[in-house]
C-alpha cells in the first residue's frame, strides 16, 4: 500500500475515478446511508412543499385579496397571513425533524466507517504496514475521515435537501406557466457542463490535496517524536526543512483546488442574475399575451428566488463535496486492501503447555524488494529455547512476526502443536503464542492496565501474582503509586528497562506455551539487564521460546542456535556445535567476543 501521493485518481486497474464512482462506491461500502432512507425523502418532500406554498399564496392574496373582481378583502388576505404562518411554523418543525434525521444518519455512518477502517487497518499483513508510512493511515482515520464530518455537518444535508426544493420548485413553476420554466432552465442549461468540468478538476485536485496532508502528517509525526534525537544531534534545521517542504507542498496543492471554487460563486450568481431578468422582462412585456396576473407574476418571481438560492448553495458546496469525496476515495483505497491474514471460521484450538513449532519452506517477502526470507525449514521441539542470530537485514525479526501470525508466509507453512497456523482459532493463538518486542509499547494509562492487557478479564489478584512469578515483586513496591503508577504516553514516566520489564509481566500473565523475544537486554543498563535476565529466565521456564539474539552470550545459553544470512537459514545447532563447526557463526561469535573485550578495556 501506497503512501497515495499520486497527483490523479485510478483504481486497481488504472482507470479515471470520477465523483460518482467514489459515491457508489462509498454507499456500498456504508450501507448506514440507505437506513430510513425513503422517511428521509418524504420529509424532505413535505419541506420542500412548505416553502412553495408561501409563493402560492402571496399571488393568491394579490388576485383575490387585493386586486381580484371584489377588490379588497380583509377576511381572505387576514385568512391567507394565517395560513403563513401556521405554514411557517409548521415548516420550521419539519425543517428540524428533516436536519436532525440527516444528521443522525450521517454521524452514525461516519461512526461505522471511522471504526470499519481502523478494524481494517489493525487487521492487514505485516507487509501493508511496512509499505505505509504511519502518517498515511494517521490520515485515513483521522483527517480524511473528519472531511467527512465537515461534509456531513452541512454538505450532505444541503444536497439531500435542496435536490428535493428544486426538483418540486420546477413541478409548480410549470404549473405556473411553462413558457417562462422553460426560459429559466434554458438560461441555466450552459451551467451544467461547465460545473462538470470544474467538478472534475476539482475532486483530482482535492485528491491530490489529501495525500499533501498524510505526507505532512507523517513529517510532523516523525519530528514529534524524535524530538529527543533532534535535540542531541542538533538535526533541527533538515528536519524543519523537511517538515517546511511538505507545508509548502500542501499549501500548493490547496491553494492550486481553491481556484476552482473561487469561480463557483461568480459564475452562479451570474447564471441567477440572468435567470430573474428573463422572468422580469419576459412577464412584463409579454405577461398578458401569456396569461400572467401580477399576482402569478409575482409568485414566479419568489419561486425563481427559491429555485435560485438552493443551486447557488449547491455551487458552495461543491467544493466542500469535492475535498469530502478525495478524502472517501482514500479511506476506500485503505479499505480495498485484502486482508491476506484471514482468520478460519471454527479454528483449532491449541492445547496448553509448551508446543513443537516447525516451519516447513517457509518463504517471505514484503510488497517491494523480494523475498526476506528464502525456504526455511527447521524444527523446534516443545519446551526447549532456541535462539536466532544473524546480521541486520538477515532476517530474524521477520521470522518471529510470522511465527506470531503477523503475516503469512508467501510460500510454506508454519506449524504449532502439529496445526498450521492458518487453522488454528485466533483467540487460541494469541493465547498460546506471544511476542516480547524489544521496547514494549506502552499506552497512556497505569501500570495496572498495561499489564492486564495481557489477558482479558485479569483481576488486581492475577497481576499482583505476575509480578511475583517473576521476582518482580520489589521493583513494583519501590515505584510512587505502585499499580497505579502512571506510565505516560508510551511509557515516558518509566525507564527503557522499566518498560521492558512491563513487557514481560504482560507476557507473563497471559501465561503462553510459545513466547518470543525480541532481545530485551541488549539496550539497557547493567543494574537493570541482572533483573530483566533474571525475570526472562523465569519467564522463559517451561515454554518453547523463541528469542531474537543481539548479543550472543544469549545464545551461549539456547538450546539450540538458528543462524541466518540473508534470508536463508544457514546453520543450526547447539552453541557449542556451531563454534567448532567454525562457519558463519563461529566467525560471528569471534567478533562478538572481540567487540567484548574491546568494551571491556575501555570501560575499563
Amino acid at each position: 500500500m501506497s503512501d497515495d501521493n499520486r497527483s490523479g485518481s485510478l483504481d486497481a486497474d488504472g482507470h479515471q475515478i470520477g465523483a460518482l464512482t467514489v459515491l457508489r462506491r462509498g454507499i456500498a461500502v456504508s450501507p448506514e446511508l440507505r437506513r430510513g432512507f425513503v422517511v428521509t425523502v418524504v420529509l424532505a418532500l413535505f419541506l420542500a412543499a412548505g416553502r412553495l406554498v408561501i409563493p402560492i399564496l402571496i399571488q393568491q392574496t394579490l388576485d383575490r385579496g387585493i386586486r381580484g373582481d371584489e377588490g379588497y378583502r380583509p377576511g381572505f388576505v387576514f385568512g391567507a397571513c394565517a395560513i403563513a404562518l401556521a405554514v411557517i411554523l409548521v415548516v420550521a418543525v419539519a425543517g428540524r425533524l428533516t436536519y436532525f434525521r440527516l444528521v443522525q444518519v450521517a454521524e452514525t455512518t461516519l461512526l461505522e466507517l471511522r471504526q470499519r477502517t481502523f478494524e481494517h487497518v489493525h487487521r492487514l499483513s505485516l507487509a501493508d504496514h511496512v509499505g505505509s508510512r504511519i502518517g498515511v493511515l494517521t490520515a485515513r482515520v483521522t483527517s480524511d475521515i473528519e472531511t467527512l464530518a465537515q461534509f456531513a455537518q452541512w454538505g450532505a444535508i444541503a444536497w439531500a435537501v435542496n435536490g428535493v426544493v428544486i426538483v418540486a420548485t420546477l413541478a409548480v413553476m410549470v404549473a405556473y406557466n411553462w413558457v417562462l420554466t422553460l426560459l429559466v432552465v434554458a438560461v441555466y442549461v450552459p451551467l451544467v457542463p461547465l460545473l462538470t468540468f470544474l467538478q472534475k478538476r476539482q475532486f483530482a485536485a482535492y485528491e491530490h490535496v489529501r495525500g499533501r496532508v498524510a505526507t505532512t502528517m507523517g513529517a510532523a509525526s516523525e519530528a514529534v517524536q524524535g524530538a529527543g534525537v533532534i535535540r542531541a544531534y542538533g538535526y533541527r534545521e533538515p528536519v524543519e526543512s523537511r517538515l517546511e517542504a511538505a507545508n509548502q507542498a500542501q499549501f500548493a496543492s490547496q491553494t492550486r483546488a481553491a481556484k476552482f471554487f473561487a469561480w463557483l460563486a461568480p459564475i452562479t450568481d451570474g447564471f441567477a442574475a440572468a435567470a430573474l431578468s428573463v422572468v422580469v422582462g419576459v412577464g412584463v412585456w409579454w405577461g398578458p399575451e401569456l396569461g400572467i396576473s401580477s399576482g402569478e407574476l409575482v409568485a414566479f418571481l419568489f419561486l425563481v428566488t427559491i429555485l435560485l438560492n438552493p443551486i447557488a448553495e449547491l455551487g458552495e458546496v461543491l467544493d466542500q463535496t469535492q475535498t469530502a469525496l478525495a478524502g472517501w476515495w482514500k479511506i476506500l483505497q485503505v479499505l480495498d486492501v485484502p486482508i491476506e491474514v484471514v482468520e478460519p471460521d471454527n479454528g483449532v484450538v491449541l492445547a496448553p503447555g509448551p508446543l513443537r513449532v516447525e516451519f516447513d519452506d517457509v518463504s517471505f517477502g514484503y510488497r517491494e524488494g523480494g523475498l526476506v526470507l528464502h525456504e526455511v525449514t527447521v524444527s523446534i521441539a516443545a519446551g526447549t529455547s532456541v535462539a536466532v542470530v544473524g546480521e541486520t537485514g538477515s532476517g530474524k525479526t521477520t521470522l518471529a512476526k510470522l511465527a506470531a501470525r503477523f503475516a503469512d508466509p508467501t510460500e510454506g507453512r508454519i506449524l504449532v502443536g502439529g496445526h498450521d497456523l492458518r487453522d488454528v482459532d485466533p483467540t487460541s493463538r494469541r493465547s498460546a503464542i506471544r511476542i516480547v518486542p524489544q521496547d514494549g509499547f506502552l499506552f497512556d494509562t497505569t501500570l495496572a492496565t498495561n499489564v492486564a492487557y495481557g489477558r482479558a478479564g485479569a483481576s488486581g489478584a492475577d497481576v499482583h501474582d505476575a509480578f511475583a512469578s517473576l521476582g518482580l515483586s520489589d521493583w513494583l513496591r519501590s515505584l510512587p503509586a505502585g499499580l497505579d503508577t502512571p506510565v505516560g504516553e508510551r511509557g515516558e514516566n518509566l525507564s527503557v528497562g522499566e518498560r521492558q520489564l512491563v513487557a514481560l509481566i504482560r507476557a507473563q500473565l497471559a501465561d503462553p506455551g510459545v513466547l518470543i523475544l525480541d532481545e530485551a537486554t541488549s539496550a539497557v543498563d547493567a543494574r537493570t539487564e541482572v533483573a530483566l535476565t533474571a525475570a526472562l529466565e523465569r519467564l522463559a521456564t517451561g515454554r518453547t521460546t523463541i528469542t531474537v539474539a543481539h548479543r550472543l552470550s544469549t545464545a551461549e545459553r539456547a538450546d539450540t542456535v538458528l543462524v541466518f544470512d540473508r534470508g536463508r537459514l544457514v546453520e543450526h545447532g547447539s552453541h557449542e556445535e556451531l563454534v567448532a563447526l567454525g562457519g558463519r557463526y563461529a566467525e560471528l561469535h569471534r567478533s562478538w567476543i572481540g567487540n567484548t573485550r574491546e568494551q571491556s578495556l575501555a570501560d575499563s
